[in-house]
């Protein structure tokens, strides 16, 4: 990838919940990497964010990875997941919101909707996961030496006929934790390709009759996969102080909800542990 002064600010819309001097926190849009990387070197959430901060003297992005083109990035998410990101603008708020990822005291709940009808109520998925041995670019469970801890708490929100929503939390942060976690237990999450989930066409959920909008039965429901980070918590890097943010659910996937809704005779789940609000500030953009 480029080095940092070499990234080109682009003018990408961002989706902002929060900002101070410190951090700015992001309902991180589908299909836009954290960073560029080899494959990719612009299009991403840091050349949007030197563009939101092309006339701070500062920089506006904390200059911690920038050597390797992730000025700012505290964590990420990957490219077709949305939902709550945050960015740091300086140093010190850099280190300290790492440390926190780094011993695990933030919290990051998500949703996903996968396919088949999950039986718990709620579970702790304990596998390791490490590079796959023979694909590139892809993970997978490893009981090796390279396998990592990785332990994953679901709870069950809504039951669906085919379908479930799970809320998620993360104990640990490996790549593409979750989605590999789903896909071991039988439920691979809805559109995720990379691990068994499929990319349902309208009609596989909305029945023929149903449709009164025009749109093609044979267009995907879902053009990536169904998981969304929801909620992030932690400590202010400066203030000190617990800090929560709840992210909108974007406009694919709450569709795909309010569908399943609809047509799939839902069935609600009370847990006191899940604490996502599923129908929190409905975007409609």
């Amino acid at each position: 990838p480029p080095p940092s002064n070499e990234i080109p600010p682009e003018n990408i819309p961002l989706d902002v919940l929060f900002e101070d001097d410190h951090l700015i926190v992001l309902n991180k849009q589908p299909d836009i990497i954290a960073h560029p990387a080899r494959a990719m070197k612009s299009g991403t959430i840091v050349n949007a964010l030197s563009w939101r901060f092309r006339h701070e003297t500062s920089g506006g992005l904390s200059s911690v990875g920038e050597e390797f083109a992730r000025p700012g990035v505290v964590h990420r998410l990957d490219r077709f997941t949305s939902g709550a990101m945050v960015a740091a603008k300086t140093d010190t708020a850099h280190w300290r919101l790492g440390h926190q990822f780094q011993a695990r005291t933030v919290d990051k709940r998500y949703l996903a909707i996968v396919h088949g009808v999950v039986r718990r109520d709620q579970d702790l998925i304990d596998l390791p996961l490490g590079r796959h041995p023979r694909i590139f670019d892809r993970y997978a469970v490893r009981h090796d030496e390279a396998g990592k801890e990785a332990r994953t708490i679901y709870r069950v929100r809504e039951r669906y006929d085919g379908f479930t929503l799970v809320e998620l939390q993360l104990l640990t942060g490996r790549t593409h934790q979750i989605r590999i976690h789903l896909s071991e237990i039988g439920h691979p999450i809805v559109g995720d390709d990379y691990y068994g989930g499929r990319k349902l066409p309208r009609r596989a959920v909305v029945p023929k009759r149903a449709e009164a909008d025009g749109r093609s039965s044979d267009a995907p429901l879902m053009a990536r996969q169904a998981l969304h980070a929801a909620r992030l918590e932690f400590d202010h890097p400066i203030a000190g102080d617990r800090r929560t943010f709840e992210a909108p659910l974007w406009p694919d996937i709450r569709g795909f909800l309010d569908a399943l809704r609809e047509h799939r005779e839902p069935v609600p789940v009370e847990s006191a542990e899940a604490i996502v609000d599923i129908d929190r500030d409905v975007r409609e953009d």
